[in-house]
């Protein structure tokens, strides 16, 4: 069955409810009152009650109402927010240029208002030594404080330990943010159409003026260089 309400000559009832295009009670009337008033004022006749007695029915744009119905449906989707667990993995003796680069990506998965699992992976005598992984799960947790919080405490799990972090500020606030600078950026574009032409032309000058210089060193060195040699090899 079609989840579409009836409209005009589709609806089959001796009489209706009216409401009017500005939501004003009309009152109950005729069916064919009220699909005359909907000509008059050209506009649909749309059942908006259909278990009412009588049926409670309403004057509008019903094209416009379906269109708009669909955007607002569409904004809905855009802006629900899905959880998603991201997962990074760590050795408990990590080396410091590694650690960084992990905990940016902890940093940046956090600012996108996603979960992160956090994986220390244990391998041959390490897995003796769980004071290791725990000291490091804990010193991520403070580096990260500002933009998340632990969820999940570390806990052993055959070979590996694990915790889970969660972002202070929501998926909908970061997504929302996102959309905000990159509108901000696209602005900034807009207002500001010729830097990056101006960049580029400034480096094309600066190219073009390079080989210039290049040409003036090497005559000078060719002919001092010739007749010191050819008496050598006589």
């Amino acid at each position: 069955m079609s989840a579409e309400p009836r409209i005009n000559d589709r609806i089959r009832v001796p009489e209706v409810r009216l409401v009017g295009p500005s939501g004003e009670q009309v009152g109950i009337v005729p069916l064919a009152k009220a699909l005359e008033l909907a000509q008059e004022y050209d506009l649909d006749l749309v059942e908006v009650a259909e278990t009412a007695r009588p049926p409670v029915c309403k004057l509008m744009d019903y094209g416009k109402f379906k269109y708009e119905s669909a955007m607002k449906a569409r904004e809905a989707r855009k802006n629900q927010a899905h959880t998603v667990i991201k997962e990074m993995k760590l050795r408990p003796k990590i080396d410091p240029h590694d650690y960084d680069t992990k905990k940016g990506h902890v940093v940046r998965f956090l600012k996108q208002g996603d979960k992160v699992k956090i994986t220390i992976m244990f391998r041959g005598r390490e897995q003796s030594r769980p004071e290791l992984g725990y000291r490091l799960l804990q010193r991520l947790a403070e580096d990260v404080q500002d933009l998340g919080f632990i969820e999940s405490n570390p806990k052993q799990d055959g070979r590996n330990m694990i915790m889970v972090l969660g972002p202070h500020k929501k998926k909908t606030e970061a997504m929302a943010e996102a959309r905000q600078a990159q509108e901000a950026r696209k602005a900034d574009a807009k207002a500001h159409p010729g830097r990056s032409q101006n960049v580029a032309e400034s480096e094309d000058s600066a190219d073009a003026e390079a080989p210039a210089e290049a040409p003036a060193e090497a005559p000078a060195e060719a002919p001092a260089e010739a007749p010191a040699e050819a008496p050598a090899d006589v």
